[in-house]
């Protein structure tokens, strides 16, 4: 990371050739022709996302802008993060998806406005696997204490680094079981 890296990374998910070369070399990618269901639901640079640096992925269908942020905070934050506290490498990255046509949805009820899932600028993510066997699960281990609540904390905080919004269970009730990792946002994290 240089002081440099933000405006790189900003250029490289703004061109989607650069955007597609740059995750090839950091996660097991497949580009897809763009999906277009309806005008408000669309994925304009679609992958099928496997992995990310040395964590595995379920088949996941999202923007590049998202993959190659997910391989930033794999490889500065996650990876980091599970030497530190567990000793042992990220081996899984656990989601319940990035594209889905559908509103917002709020404490108050769906909403009006489309979600950033919609066009796949979001990912939710549930957990994480390591390479000696641990599993990590938000739903189960948020509220805990000890190393896997360390472990989320920081790679809730990590996350706030590369994506635009970050939202915990420490939000609403509505985030209890996953991180919502969005590509648009002025830098919240909650």
């Amino acid at each position: 990371i240089t002081p440099l890296t933000s405006w790189k990374f900003n250029k490289a998910i703004a061109n989607p050739q650069i955007c597609l070369s740059t995750l090839a070399a950091a996660g097991r990618v497949e580009p897809q022709p763009p999906r277009a269901d309806t005008d408000q639901c669309f994925i304009a640079n679609r992958v099928d996302l496997r992995g990310v640096g040395d964590a595995r992925l379920a088949p996941l269908e999202t923007s590049c802008g998202i993959g190659l942020r997910m391989a930033m905070w794999e490889r500065h934050s996650l990876q980091p993060a599970a030497q530190d506290i567990f000793g042992t490498a990220l081996s899984g990255i656990d989601h319940i998806g990035s594209y889905s046509c559908r509103r917002m949805r709020t404490s108050a009820g769906t909403g009006t406005r489309m979600s950033t899932h919609a066009t796949a600028a979001a990912v939710d993510i549930t957990g994480f696997s390591f390479a000696d066997g641990q599993r990590v699960s938000l739903i189960r281990d948020w509220d805990g204490g000890g190393k896997a609540a360390a472990y989320l904390r920081a790679a809730r905080d990590g996350a706030c680094d590369w994506f635009g919004l970050t939202l915990s269970p420490n939000y609403n009730a509505l985030h209890a079981d996953h991180f919502h990792l969005q590509a648009r946002g002025w830098g919240g994290c909650r």
